[in-house]
């Protein structure tokens, strides 16, 4: 029987059948496509006209379209609806993708095509996304070893091979030390101080599990709440130490192998390809460009952030001791504290703003947001497959009632689903012959569930992680480009959250807030008082919240902006690069590394930094929305033709400056969160 999968989609909008897609078919289909694309650049290759953008480029750029299709499904559904099988098969085809990938880069009559045409460019009359293609090519070619010797060849091989694998694994064993933990509790006078939500939401847990009492997980609407309003110091202490010391429990989840494997593969590749380090390799494509640069940058906001965050320090440290007569502050009584001093100081907890923040209603109003600024309408549909019941599908229109993109939300936690919230993609937009084919984009997001007795009611934190990954989305659906992979953000990494950052100041204003902040009994639009202190709040502990994310950057390129080669100890390695930034006691049972999936299963080696890179980015650029209305149409225009819509077409700072009429000011970042004096 064919399998579906190796042929266009006969579905509405060739969206991905999932529901007729066997876990078996994604091997056979993956192997057969790899043969059609592996024929593809054959042709490419043995044709006898001159090396030009067209024949050689272009045709490569749309070669594996239909491989591009089904990879992307099937690790979609590894992050998002995972199992047993899907996991196995993952470990099969990552190093088959790792070796057809290196077939291709290592390719050396396609690479002397490429780098034909790339000798020759000054003569071809090329427009500025051609050239970028054609850089991208070239440089994709020579940034993995088109230019070594076959026997260095063999060895870059073996090592991408490796380090596939190797992700892979880590992600597995973070994944699975999440699901084997449960905190079980049978007697409610333990849980004092959590909410009625979180009670009942942890009763389901223990219900779904068929237990008597309530279940904590280390998924985020689990234990988020338990850290923050349990009164009971040693049950947040048994969470935070759980949730710290995943993958590093010398059992057969532990990762300190894999991080150290990872990161000596990933400097001997580096070095193979003559850079002095990963980071070297991985800045050279990013808008920092060196380590240097990313160093002085982290160092900068050190020098500003720390003072901020040791006099919040000290200040949490004397309420706790007023409060509980605490002598000491620990890691687990951060959230705790910082809370009830919250509270304290502005009579403000997720608990009363909650009832203003039901799913569908954040929902409906970041699409109204997304209406007033670029035009677009979003139309529920069942017509279109799920992978999962919970999942939710539109189509996305422009004013004109053309189609714009597809859009995938899948809001809430499950066992196969991995802890965090991205946005990703099933299918790129690109244009040939004359068809301007639609992207199809997908947020994943782990929001509290609803319960029994209350629908889905978000934190405000969960309110602006939705805006922050539809941000990513609107770059995704927007995308107006000619070759996929420059199309929507496909753009170098530090420039890729500015999109989805910008999108969340919108929730710290009144005129966004009435659209969708309403209560989910009464309709009541959220109290003015409240809006007031949510903007007031925005910048509480934020000298603490800034060192943290500090930290994570300094720690990320501590592994691999230097030779990692004789680190031993991760954990001794990772106490010295925290002792600039750390204010808590060191807890020795804990280890970050083992669990940063960030740097060591996604794309943010050497690129953590790039949080606070596009913080930069996006307070700049919200000052400009401020300054000429939030809903300004003139802004909003100027910010979708030279942002969203340009994808990875030129040099970001280019665009940026297209957008904004100058480069971005750091200080624009350091006035929105009070570390220096508004102008």
């Amino acid at each position: 029987m064919a399998n579906l999968l190796t042929h266009t989609f006969n579905t509405p909008y060739q969206t991905a059948p999932f529901s007729s897609i066997k876990n078996e078919d994604f091997l056979p289909a993956i192997k057969e496509e790899i043969k059609k694309t592996k024929e593809e650049i054959d042709a490419i290759t043995a044709d006898k006209n001159a090396p030009d953008f067209q024949n050689t480029i272009e045709a490569l750029e749309f070669s594996g379209a239909q491989l591009d299709r089904i990879t992307s499904i099937f690790f979609n559904l590894n992050s998002a609806e995972t199992n047993d099988e899907i996991q196995k098969l993952a470990q099969e085809i990552s190093p088959l993708l790792s070796e057809f990938g290196n077939d291709i880069r290592l390719n050396e009559a396609l690479f002397k095509r490429v780098k034909s045409v790339w000798d020759n460019r000054e003569n071809l009359s090329l427009n500025k996304e051609q050239k970028m293609l054609l850089e991208k090519n070239y440089k994709s070619f020579s940034r993995n070893g088109a230019n070594l010797p076959e026997d260095k060849k063999a060895i870059l091989r073996d090592i991408d091979k490796k380090l596939s694998q190797l992700s892979l694994k880590f992600g597995e064993n973070v994944l699975a030390e999440t699901n084997a933990f449960e905190l079980h509790i049978t007697d409610k006078e333990e849980l004092k101080g959590l909410p009625e939500s979180a009670l009942e939401a942890a009763a389901d847990e223990a219900k779904s599990r068929e237990k008597e009492g309530w279940v904590f997980t280390l998924n985020y609407p689990s234990y988020i709440p338990l850290m923050t309003y349990a009164e009971n110091r040693e049950l947040r202490k048994k969470m935070s130490l759980a949730f710290g010391s995943r993958a590093f429990q010398g059992n057969e989840h532990d990762n300190r192998e894999h991080v150290k494997q990872i990161v000596r593969l990933r400097q001997q590749r580096a070095e193979l390809l003559d850079y002095k380090t990963h980071a070297h390799f991985i800045l050279e494509e990013r808008m920092a460009k060196t380590p240097e640069k990313v160093n002085s940058f982290l160092e900068e906001l050190l020098e500003k952030a720390k003072p901020a965050a040791e006099r919040e320090f000290k200040q949490l440290e004397s309420f706790a001791k007023e409060e509980d007569n605490l002598d000491k502050l620990q890691k687990w009584d951060s959230a705790f504290y910082t809370e009830k001093l919250k509270q304290k100081l502005f009579n403000l907890d997720d608990e009363k703003l909650k009832p203003y923040f039901k799913l569908e209603n954040v929902i409906g109003g970041v699409f109204t947001i997304a209406e007033r600024l670029y035009g677009l309408q979003f139309e529920q549909t069942q017509e279109i497959d799920k992978y999962h019941k919970d999942v939710k599908t539109y189509k996305v229109l422009d004013e004109n009632g053309e189609l714009t993109a597809i859009f995938y939300a899948d809001f809430h936690p499950r066992p196969g689903k991995r802890n965090g919230a991205w946005m990703t993609v099933y299918k790129s937009q690109w244009q040939r012959n004359g068809d301007n084919s639609r992207p199809h984009i997908s947020i994943v997001c782990n929001f509290t569930k609803p319960t029994g007795s209350k629908p889905s009611l978000l934190t405000f934190n969960e309110v602006t992680t939705l805006f922050h990954e539809f941000g990513h989305a609107l770059h995704g659906m927007l995308a107006n480009t000619t070759y996929p992979s420059l199309s929507g953000t496909s753009v170098y990494w530090d420039f890729v959250e500015l999109p989805s950052q910008v999108l969340e100041n919108w929730c710290y204003e009144k005129e966004a807030l009435e659209i969708f902040a309403r209560h989910y009994e009464t309709n009541e639009v959220i109290p003015m008082e409240y809006v007031e202190k949510i903007k007031e709040s925005a910048t509480f502990m934020e000298g603490m919240q800034t060192l943290r994310q500090l930290s994570f950057g300094m720690l990320d390129m501590s592994w691999h902006g230097i030779d990692p080669s004789d680190i031993e100890d991760i954990k001794t390695h990772e106490n010295k690069v925290f002792e600039i930034t750390s204010l808590y006691p060191e807890t020795p049972e804990t280890c970050m590394s083992t669990a940063f999936s960030h740097i060591f299963q996604g794309g943010y080696s050497a690129g953590y930094y790039s949080y606070k890179w596009a913080e930069v980015l996006d307070a700049d650029a919200f000052e400009f929305f401020k300054e000429k209305g939030i809903f300004s149409k003139e802004v909003a225009r100027k910010f979708k033709d030279n942002v969203l819509s340009q994808g990875g077409t030129d040099n970001p700072m280019e665009l940026y400056k297209r957008f904004r009429g100058k480069e971005p000011q750091p200080d624009a970042l350091l006035r929105r969160a009070g570390l220096i004096e508004k102008k």
